[in-house]
């Protein structure tokens, strides 16, 4: 067959993404799980609710300044990958391969086996979930020069967030619209759900404005060890931020990508921050900064002390807020192992695209398998503190490339350029830089105090830097298949 007559037969994915899509993908992408599952470990490390939501504020600043800077690239070259298309550009096929894979060995697969998790563990407010016997639990796996991991502890809401992740995947096989459907109504029902609990908390009457300002009795971090604090929250802010860029990962199926993209990055990082903002105020008026440091569950606990029954409700928000979240995820993340395997440095069989549907079917199915067996590597916080180091190395390298662009393709068409060039995307690089060495800095502390405990532990960034690293071996066997071709 000949190459002409192979790409006409190929089916394509389809430009069918609108702004108001776009927008419910990137605000359901991001608004997930941690906005309700990481304030109360944030207190712990802060010990001051002034403090604690500076860092809310302070992260949805810097990620509002990371997705003006991404928008510009994006809009100049939309095409589906996001990303690892970016990277090609700016720095050359090998960092670009090293992008989409960790992408896909820690990154988005690493989210969706996180987000689902938490999906599960919230389904135990309604039913006991089966757990393995005491001896399985407990079993530990060592893993050479980073750690252990107990992959059968919490056997059954692993086992549930398994079920999640392989339901959703087979619902995004239909169609991208179909994704997007999914997506703005359960945006719309999560976003309803976080202003009813404020609204909740309001009519209460068992908030205390003195909550917003009085410490903690017994967290006062100083010196290093508060800047280590402060790392260690910004690393669940960050989290909880995440996922902004997903709006590029199908930028090949969005309709007017140039004009689309920017104003639904602008607008959905808005709305996101808003919301995150006035749920921590509800959070820290209504317990005291100790008892969200104590907290598991914080939105159940503010709205159990509340409403009798509110802890319910809340767990059935965070449900849905999770489901979408992971949706959202699926949908976006596997466009880029498609694009990569376009470009032939991933196997060729996460370039097929359903006959039917005109969706990545084999990069759907990989990834779903994948983001299980990340599920069952370790805990969610284990999971989230080894995407963020690594995601964060690539906003960084991502915002360098901006001027990389700028100055390597100065006639590139942008119909989108980043306000207040160059210091939004200066701003966002030394931020980011300084949150890299002080979460590698955390991370090592932790690893070394549990060490000597005794107790079993994994070092996060060493974890994800060795996956991303693992990848390497499959660049070169692609490209070496890929020159021996006729």
């Amino acid at each position: 067959m000949k190459p002409s007559e192979s790409s006409v037969s190929q089916p394509q994915l389809l430009r069918s993404l609108g702004f108001f899509t776009m927008v419910m993908l990137i605000v359901g992408g991001v608004i997930g799980s941690g906005i309700f599952r990481k304030p109360g470990v944030m207190a712990a490390e802060l010990g001051s609710p002034s403090w604690l939501l500076a860092v809310w504020l302070i992260a949805g600043v810097i990620t509002l300044f990371g997705a003006l800077t991404n928008a510009e690239v994006a809009a100049a070259i939309p095409k589906t990958g996001g990303q690892f298309i970016f990277f090609e550009r700016m720095y050359g096929s090998f960092p670009a391969f090293l992008y989409g894979w960790s992408m896909f060995s820690v990154v988005q697969c690493g989210s969706i086996a996180a987000l689902a998790y938490v999906f599960a563990e919230y389904t135990e407010q309604f039913i006991h979930l089966p757990q393995g016997p005491q001896g399985m639990a407990e079993w530990t796996l060592p893993i050479p020069l980073i750690g252990s991991i107990t992959p059968l502890k919490d056997l059954g809401v692993k086992g549930l967030a398994a079920v999640l992740i392989f339901g959703l995947t087979t619902a995004n096989l239909y169609g991208v619209r179909f994704g997007g459907w999914i997506q703005s109504l359960t945006t719309i029902a999560k976003l309803s759900a976080m202003v009813a609990l404020v609204a909740l908390v309001v009519g209460s009457g068992t908030w205390q404005m003195d909550n917003l300002t009085t410490d903690s009795t017994t967290i006062a971090p100083s010196g290093m060890l508060w800047w280590l604090a402060m790392a260690a929250a910004l690393q669940g802010a960050f989290w909880a931020y995440d996922g902004w860029n997903n709006a590029s990962f199908v930028a090949g199926e969005v309709i007017e990508p140039q004009r689309t993209l920017p104003r639904s990055l602008f607008i959905g990082i808005m709305l996101v921050t808003c919301a995150y903002m006035l749920l921590n105020v509800a959070y820290c008026a209504v317990l005291s900064i100790d008892e969200m440091a104590t907290s598991k569950l914080v939105a159940s606990d503010v709205a159990q002390k509340c409403i009798s029954g509110g802890g319910r409700f809340i767990a059935a928000a965070v449900m849905l807020s999770t489901f979408g979240a992971a949706n959202a995820t699926i949908l976006a993340s596997a466009r880029i192992y498609y694009a990569m395997a376009e470009r032939g440095v991933f196997p060729n069989m996460f370039a097929k695209v359903h006959t039917r549907y005109c969706t990545p079917s084999a990069s759907l199915w990989i990834q779903c398998v994948w983001s299980i067996a990340l599920l069952f590597s370790g805990s969610f916080d284990a999971l989230t503190d080894m995407l963020i180091f690594v995601t964060w190395i690539f906003y960084t390298a991502g915002a360098i490339g901006l001027f990389v662009l700028r100055w390597r393709e100065p006639d590139l068409p942008r119909a989108y350029r980043v306000p207040i060039y160059p210091w939004i995307p200066l701003a966002f690089i030394s931020f980011a830089s300084v949150f890299l060495v002080l979460t590698l800095w955390n991370d090592i502390s932790n690893f070394a105090s549990s060490q000597a405990q005794g107790q079993p532990a994994a070092l996060n960034c060493g974890m994800g830097t060795l996956l991303v690293l693992a990848g390497t071996p499959i660049y070169f066997l692609c490209r070496n298949r890929k020159k021996e071709r006729p």
